[in-house]
C-alpha cells in the first residue's frame, strides 16, 4: 500500500519501481538505463528510474511495454525506502525546455542536462511525463549508496481490464 505523507501520518519517503522478474536480481543495478539511456540520462549511466506511487510506476513501464506486455511478463512491483535528506527537487520552471515533459522523443540535451543534475545530487525528483501531476525519482545508484533500501516486493498482476481481448 503506497505510504501516507508525512502530513497524514506517514513517516519516511517511499519509492516505486517496476521490474521484470528475469531481472530481479540486479533490480538495483540500473542495467536498462546503463545500456540504452533514459528520459534524464545518457547511456553509460546507471540510473534507476522510479515513481512515487506504484499507478505512476505501473504507467511509466506500459508506456514503453503496453498493457499486454505487462500482462505476459512477469514482473515483481518494488517499494524502496529513500532518505529523503538526499532528494533534489527539480520543479517544471527548472526546466530549460517545456517540450521535455511532453511525451515523445528524449533529446540529446535533456539527457545532458539530467546528466549534470545526476552529477551533482544522487536523487533527483522530477516530474512524470506519462502523469502530467506525479513525480519520478531518478537514482543515480554509483552516487546514492546508503540513501536508498528495498522495502517491500510482490508479484505484479495487472489488472485484466486494462488488456481486453486478452482474458475472453
Amino acid at each position: 500500500m503506497t505510504p501516507l505523507p508525512a502530513a497524514l501520518g506517514g513517516t519516511g519517503l517511499a519509492s516505486w519501481r517496476l521490474e521484470r522478474d528475469t531481472h530481479l536480481s540486479s533490480w538495483d543495478q540500473a542495467q536498462g538505463a546503463y545500456l540504452v539511456g533514459g528520459r534524464w540520462s545518457s547511456a553509460g549511466r546507471r540510473v534507476l528510474y522510479t515513481s512515487l506511487d506504484p499507478a505512476t510506476t505501473i504507467l511509466e513501464v506500459a508506456v514503453h511495454k503496453g498493457f499486454q506486455g505487462l500482462d505476459r511478463v512477469p514482473h515483481t512491483l518494488l517499494e524502496l525506502g529513500v532518505d529523503p535528506a538526499g532528494v533534489h527537487i527539480l520543479g517544471r520552471s527548472d526546466i530549460p525546455d517545456a517540450h521535455w515533459l511532453r511525451p515523445g522523443t528524449v533529446s540529446s540535451n535533456q539527457q545532458q542536462f539530467g546528466d549534470t543534475l545526476l552529477d551533482r545530487y544522487p536523487l533527483l525528483l522530477v516530474p512524470s511525463a506519462v502523469s502530467t501531476h506525479s513525480w519520478n525519482l531518478l537514482i543515480h545508484v554509483p552516487k546514492a549508496d546508503g540513501l536508498f533500501v528495498l522495502k517491500y516486493q510482490e508479484p505484479f498482476a495487472l489488472d485484466p481490464r486494462l488488456s481486453p481481448g486478452l482474458h475472453a
